[in-house]
């Protein structure tokens, strides 16, 4: 990677964030196209700052995570429509100084689901009612899915079930939820945390479909339960890839190279599994 005078800037904002393998995936895909542009992990809570770092340093396009996504809004300048309606940003073009927040968690969830199962008026469980979980319930929710809440903490997700038109249940009683799909779309069962499972094994049963948006590991503790349960899973590295690729067509106006995104982070991941093997020094996160 040649960094010059006219290196574009690109980067992710969140607390915490250098676990995060965006800067994997987008500056594989940088250097596939050619691109000349670097991308950073910014660990960060001052989100006033983040934003007056954008403009006077002309950061292109920056990536939100956990716990910004919602806080972020007031910062902006202008929201897509999606993402107004979502009330969640994981996304932030900088159009000549003009801060404009998108919303590819949407799209990047529907993509995955779609690959594997049809959407319209299928029972769906939503474990969280952080940004991740709004935008998922509204993707779902455009599609026809008939949606049902659940959260640990009950104001929160009551909150999002009313902003949804849709069923709250109180987190201990997800063993009575007739459902066709669960999608975990907290940060439980993340690296480092990776024995932490969000739910009791009691709820998998044969035939549900699992999909969980943590992508390290690849396999979670819930996945890897579901799978012996006999449960169809779906990881999250689909959706990760897919919402970054979004990102990169509206950072650069070009077509992402989407299997070169994926493996790169699939190879990432490879090398964090490997490094903490028993026997093995571990790297920390990647």
């Amino acid at each position: 990677m040649k960094i010059d005078q006219y290196t574009e800037l690109y980067g992710i904002v969140g607390l915490p964030v250098k676990h995060s393998l965006s800067p994997v995936m987008h500056n594989a895909a940088f250097q596939a196209v050619n691109k000349n542009a670097v991308y950073l992990a910014f660990e960060t809570g001052d989100l006033k700052g983040v934003i007056n770092g954008m403009r006077a340093l002309s950061i292109n396009g920056m990536s939100v995570t956990i716990p910004h996504k919602v806080n972020i809004i007031s910062y902006l300048d202008e929201l897509h429509p999606l993402a107004k309606d979502i009330g969640a940003v994981n996304t932030i073009v900088n159009c000549k100084g003009r801060l404009i927040g998108y919303n590819t968690d949407a799209t990047g969830a529907l993509r995955a689901l779609e690959e594997r199962i049809s959407l319209e008026g299928i029972r769906c469980l939503i474990l969280g009612a952080g940004g991740a979980a709004r935008s998922i319930g509204f993707a779902l929710k455009g599609v026809g899915a008939i949606l049902t809440i659940t959260n640990r903490t009950a104001s929160r997700g009551q909150a999002l079930s009313e902003a949804l038109s849709c069923t709250f249940v109180p987190w201990e009683r997800i063993d009575n939820i007739d459902t066709e799909l669960i999608v975990q779309a907290t940060p439980v069962g993340m690296a480092p945390e990776v024995d932490a499972c969000p739910i009791p094994e009691s709820v998998l049963k044969p035939g549900l479909m699992v999909m969980d948006i943590v992508y390290n590991p690849y396999r979670t503790k819930l996945l890897k339960l579901a799978m012996s349960k006999g449960c169809d899973v779906i990881d999250g590295v689909s959706m990760f890839v897919y919402q970054g690729a979004e990102q990169f067509r509206l950072w650069t106006k070009m077509d992402p190279p989407i299997s070169v995104m994926e493996r790169a982070v699939k190879e990432a991941l490879g090398r964090h599994h490997d490094s903490n093997r028993p026997g093995q020094k571990s790297q920390g996160k990647d």
